[in-house]
């Protein structure tokens, strides 16, 4: 039985693994602390090695920002396996607006407490949803911190990561808006798959969840 830490994406919570099944593990959900504001992506994943007692030989699953974060906790501590969904695993294969938006920051003029009211671009990042899914991930990013928010996506912009740590399994969606598939290499991919695939589409990726396990 693997000792399993489930880390959420960008204004989302451990909700977002409601349906991700994996009774025959150890599972812990690792829910946001507070960054300080000179905090690296590096830094933040010691501190969640720290708080939740991440050690040698655990795995790791992370989606998102989560997934970035699980990579450089897998650079700092040995891990059975680092499983990224709808994820990266460098700066390699990061979107091209990164490189817009770090040229021209202009989310830094937006108060922090306005990322938390800009439900109205789930369905315009994410896709086709469900009412009810929509409510979720809407309910999700209200109930997000406005300072953890502001800190994560500068330092999602300045994550420069060229290191692929060990055991490392990426899961990617062809439809996926934030991180298109063709830019991460050696990817499971999931047809039509969206950044939220996580959610709507567990079925497929529990199955997929499984047989890298079983690895």
């Amino acid at each position: 039985m693997s000792k399993i830490f489930l880390i959420p994406g960008l204004g989302a919570d451990t909700r977002v693994y409601n349906n991700i099944e994996l009774n025959e593990h150890e599972v812990t959900c690792v829910d946001w602390i507070e960054p300080h504001q000179t905090d690296t992506l590096a830094t933040y994943g010691q501190k969640l090695i720290y708080q939740y007692r991440i050690t040698s030989g655990s795995v790791v699953i992370g989606n998102s920002l989560g997934g970035m974060i699980a990579i450089e906790i897998a650079k700092a501590i040995p891990l059975n396996k680092v499983i990224l969904i709808s994820s990266i695993k460098t700066v390699h294969e990061a979107p091209r607006y990164f490189t817009f938006f770090r040229t021209l920051p202009l989310y830094k003029l937006i108060p922090g407490k306005t990322f938390t009211s800009m439900g109205f671009l789930i369905k315009p990042m994410f896709g086709k949803m469900s009412d009810a899914d929509l409510w979720l991930f809407n309910d999700m990013l209200k109930n997000s911190s406005p300072t953890f928010l502001k800190w994560a996506m500068n330092a999602s912009l300045a994550w420069k990561n060229e290191i692929t740590p060990p055991n490392v399994f990426t899961i990617a969606g062809d439809n996926d808006r934030v991180f298109p598939y063709k830019r991460i290499k050696d990817a499971i991919i999931v047809k039509g798959g969206t950044h939220i695939m996580i959610y709507e589409r567990a079925k497929e990726i529990n199955k997929i969840l499984k047989k890298i396990l079983k690895k």
